[in-house]
């Protein structure tokens, strides 16, 4: 039995980029401490400021269009039922123009 942090054979791609991704953040929030920062605005001076702001961004983005998909949702059907189960109706314009010809 292998341990549960360990990559399984089919998800080891998506293992390695999550790790690559978990690495370069931790990177860049410790890089945070070294380099000399010129803020505006004296919350910019604070280590892992950039890291939680655009963390929050992302969160606000996420829960954002949670609360509108009730709002912008449409059926299945909004385009019309005469596509098919695929959406494909070029079959169905190719057939209609060569009755045409």
């Amino acid at each position: 039995m292998t341990p549960s942090n360990t990559p399984k054979t089919e998800n080891k791609a998506a293992w390695w980029a999550q790790r690559l991704l978990i690495a370069a953040c931790a990177a860049s929030i410790v890089a945070g401490f070294f380099i000399e920062h010129h803020p505006h605005f004296a919350f910019e001076a604070w280590p892992g400021f950039f890291a939680a702001f655009g963390f929050a961004a992302y969160c606000f983005i996420v829960l954002s269009a949670k609360a509108l998909r009730p709002l912008l949702h449409r059926p299945e059907t909004y385009y019309g039922d005469d596509a098919g189960s695929n959406g494909d109706t070029t079959t169905n314009d190719k057939q209609t123009d060569n009755q045409h010809d």
